[in-house]
């Protein structure tokens, strides 16, 4: 236990020095106050662990380990405990006290220390594992700092791709070279390049399923790029987005590629129609989001020119499964409308759209492992990009009523909002591929479409 309270030590250590005041006075005080919220004594009913922290079993160095993975990032650090300490976390369910774990230990024979226990949860608390009042100040702190920010850090380098420019452009060089002219080629018989819907997927398992679909782009100029993609937190900051289907942000980007600005002026416009498009500028949303920030690491490394982006999240969609034409559905047309009238005949306007198809296995909640739905999902995923490139958004809509989306594809949202704001389009499929998680028995399916503009006259 002593080592692996010392790992949970350090962590909270690194967590203070992020979102601490400049001013040593100011952040002692901030500190002391907030740790009267922590876990103190052995009779209170503990803090449930957080749900949205995901337990993922490894081996490091012959040991057993639990890693906690925080997607919305609010875990200061790397944290990782021995699995037989582990164990005790199904107890931290709301119901247990100190006192309680300890005296149930004892009937098996272990005797641990309520103080020395006590010690080890607090600092797990400390270092927000635990739903739990100082948890609460911590993420309004990290949220609240976030949204005074005028740029939006890259969250994903070090990650999903390399912490340094020059590794960036080795990795994505490399991975270009592979790719022969006639794979995955697109038809030159339509026009003008309007649209590309690509797959977010994290570059250590799908890169080779971008580069068939971001090539085609190599030889565009755009001064902007309308950047729809899927929301992926927007649903755990309830009620802020409650009525809100789009967030958009008018902070810059950075990545280790450099900085892309917002399109300021359309967001102006933007703001003015907020109330009717349901769209959020608490951009709270965006900030641990991974939607956005890989499409733009591709094309900062294919474009030298200067561009602006409008970078708008869309999340769920589900309302229409049931009232079409409710509250959401009114909103998405409000919304593509506005895109459309600005920018679908815009020869200097790219849309990109960001998203990943199917998301099945024991991971996402179904009671069978992926590999026993293979067959299923590509056959789903096949109807579904066939209505993507024949510009069908009705049909598609129908298809993800059937059953409500039985294949969490999380690319509908943001693709049938860019396909009701464009017309006069074609797509055509670009890259289609599989990542089985077989350890831990799921998989998700990403594609890319590339829409062009049909010839005139069509």
């Amino acid at each position: 236990m002593n080592n692996s309270s010392n790992e949970s030590t350090h962590s909270s250590s690194s967590h203070n020095n992020q979102t601490g005041d400049s001013h040593s006075s100011g952040k002692n005080e901030s500190h002391e106050r907030k740790e009267e919220l922590l876990v103190s004594d052995v009779q209170m009913k503990l803090p449930p662990l957080r749900s949205d922290v995901e337990m993922i079993p490894v081996t490091h160095e012959d040991k057993e380990l639990v890693y906690f993975h925080d997607p919305q990032g609010y875990l200061p650090g790397p944290i990782a405990l021995d699995r037989q300490i582990a164990a005790l976390m199904p107890m931290l369910d709301g119901n247990f006290s100190v006192r309680d774990i300890c005296s149930d230990l004892k009937r098996y024979g272990s005797d641990v220390d309520e103080m020395q226990l006590l010690t080890f949860l607090r600092q797990l608390d400390e270092s927000c594992l635990l739903l739990s009042p100082w948890f609460r100040e911590c993420k309004n702190e990290i949220e609240e700092t976030f949204e005074r920010q005028n740029v939006r850090p890259a969250v994903c380098a070090g990650q999903s791709y390399p912490p340094m420019e020059k590794e960036i452009r080795e990795m994505l060089d490399g991975a270009f070279s592979q790719i022969s002219e006639e794979q995955y080629e697109v038809s030159n018989e339509s026009g003008l390049i309007k649209a590309l819907y690509a797959p977010h997927i994290d570059f250590r398992v799908g890169l080779s399923s971008y580069i068939p679909a971001f090539r085609h782009l190599t030889d565009l100029r755009p001064k902007r790029v309308v950047l729809l993609a899927t929301s992926h937190y927007s649903g755990s900051y309830y009620p802020l987005y409650d009525g809100k289907p789009f967030v958009a942000t008018r902070k810059s980007f950075e990545t280790p590629l450099g900085v892309v600005s917002a399109d300021k002026e359309f967001l102006d416009i933007l703001v003015e129609h907020s109330e009717v498009t349901g769209c959020s500028f608490s951009d709270r949303a965006h900030r641990n989001e991974h939607s956005i920030e890989l499409h733009l690491i591709f094309l900062q490394y294919l474009w030298s020119h200067s561009f602006t982006v409008i970078p708008i999240l869309v999340g769920s969609l589900e309302e229409m499964y049931y009232m079409e034409g409710g509250d959401t559905g009114q909103k998405v047309d409000a919304m593509a409308s506005l895109l459309s009238d600005h920018f679908a005949d815009d020869p200097d306007t790219l849309f990109m759209i960001s998203g990943d198809l199917a998301h099945v296995g024991k991971k996402f909640g179904d009671p069978q492992p992926a590999s026993s739905m293979f067959e299923d999902i590509r056959r789903f995923d096949r109807e579904f990009l066939d209505l993507a490139i024949s510009g069908n958004r009705k049909a598609l809509l129908e298809l993800m009523k059937r059953d409500s989306d039985p294949y969490r594809i999380c690319g509908f949202p943001p693709l049938y909002t860019a396909m009701r704001a464009l017309s006069d389009v074609k797509g055509s499929v670009a890259s289609y591929d599989l990542w089985d998680e077989s350890e831990r028995e799921s998989a998700v399916t990403f594609g890319s479409v590339l829409f062009q503009e049909l010839p005139k006259g069509h």
